[in-house]
């Protein structure tokens, strides 16, 4: 029977619309892999006694209870002296612990403030991790079937101290189970289509978990299979991932967990060509996000926001004309606006997208969500129209994933 666990995150500054959890999202998937199911997962702020509380009912319920953060030298840093409680065991002081502090912040060239001597006393019994990387020491307790991780809360810190330290720990208390996984990116569908299409795939294989998730600019599927035998796990979703992708298409941009941009970048790569991109509603993401893929200064060659008509006439040459007749958000302006840049930039292909994002600015003949997008190359220029749902930020991201797609699409054709 697989091990569960439960993760607490602590800190108040979690519970605001500034912070979110994503030691979580990380140490879940570490578990997942070992065969450790992830069942809860709980953010509790500086509150002694609902911290108190949430740790000793998940070390009731669960075989494996990870906490993060509260692990800091201040007053509301108060995992430490909490959990000790939870578990009924007292806090112990380690002169060593405080001498390795002080030799530390040394080396940082200060002296170590005495509340710092906070971050020496440990979980009485508990082992100690240490932490290169910060202040804070962690803890581990293993007794009776239970293992008990207390970790820090930056993921630099937090990563490796799991992976080093805990991570074989929890492998061997799991046994020799393994999850294992393949992960298909699609785009073009929604949910439902797209589980309509391979659901008669995945299900004729028992013991196949599959997570159909929607993001904000496409699906993802999950498939994940537990078991002892890596060649068959693995040979099993070989063949659902063959099978999904010949049933779908070129709807499937990546079968290795890539972003559009990067796939869109090995494919330009590969091919020796170079792209450049005009914007309007998307305001520099597009550009953005092709910039942000390691190399890309070898194929991406320039970007231009043409936000105003007059931009567009002066940065891109679209005839006013155009602009005139028929509107900025348009097939015929989002072809100039590609032929301009590719023109500007003298680069194989341009890509050019424009539209309405909202909230204001749409009416009946042309509403919220409109957006074209163009792509210029040397074999011509081609538009496609678009209506896509949500809201600014959602309608400026699925544009910039659209047009991105419309590229790779093309590359895919020349190859």
């Amino acid at each position: 029977m697989a091990k569960t666990a439960e993760i607490i995150a602590v800190g108040s500054e979690l519970l605001t619309p500034e912070r979110s959890d994503t030691n979580s999202l990380w140490l879940t998937e570490k578990l997942n892999d070992i065969g450790v199911e992830v069942k809860l997962k709980t953010i509790v702020g500086d509150d002694d006694a609902r911290l108190e509380e949430t740790i000793r009912d998940a070390v009731k319920r669960s075989d494996i209870v990870i906490t993060t953060g509260g692990l800091g030298p201040t007053e509301d840093d108060i995992t430490r002296q909490v959990t000790a409680r939870a578990l009924n065991r007292n806090l112990e002081y380690h002169n060593d612990l405080e001498v390795h502090l002080r030799e530390r912040f040394r080396n940082w060239g200060r002296e170590m403030p005495e509340i710092n001597k906070r971050q020496a006393f440990i979980v009485a019994g508990a082992d100690v991790l240490p932490n290169p990387n910060g202040s804070a020491v962690g803890m581990y307790l293993a007794e009776n079937g239970k293992h008990v991780a207390i970790l820090p809360g930056p993921p630099r810190e937090m990563q490796p101290m799991f992976e080093d330290l805990v991570l074989p720990k929890l492998r061997a208390a799991a046994g020799n189970v393994s999850v294992y996984r393949r992960f298909l990116k699609v785009v073009g569908l929604g949910e439902s289509a797209l589980d309509e299409a391979i659901a008669p795939i995945y299900t004729a294989y028992p013991g196949v978990q599959t997570s159909i998730l929607f993001n904000k600019s496409g699906v993802d599927v999950q498939l994940a299979l537990r078991g002892v035998d890596e060649k068959r796990a693995r040979d099993v979703l070989d063949e659902i991932e063959a099978k999904s992708v010949a049933k779908l298409g070129r709807a499937v941009f990546s079968v290795q967990g890539e972003a559009m941009e990067e796939v869109v970048g090995r494919l330009l790569s590969r091919s020796g060509k170079t792209v450049s991109v005009a914007e309007s509603c998307t305001g520099g993401l597009m550009g953005s996000r092709l910039t942000e893929v390691p190399g890309s200064s070898s194929y991406f060659i320039e970007g231009v926001v043409s936000y105003s008509n007059e931009a567009k006439m002066r940065t891109l040459n679209v005839p006013k004309a155009l602009l005139d007749e028929f509107g900025a958000v348009s097939s015929e302006v989002a072809a100039a606006m590609a032929e301009g840049m590719r023109e500007r930039a003298r680069t194989d292909y341009a890509v050019s997208v424009t539209g309405i994002a909202g909230p204001g600015g749409g009416s009946e003949e042309k509403p919220v969500g409109l957006v074209y997008l163009g792509l210029a190359s040397e074999s011509g220029t081609k538009t496609r129209r678009l209506m896509l749902p949500g809201e600014r930020y959602l309608i400026r991201w699925r544009s910039s994933t659209a047009a991105l797609d419309l590229l790779r699409r093309q590359l895919l054709k020349a190859t």
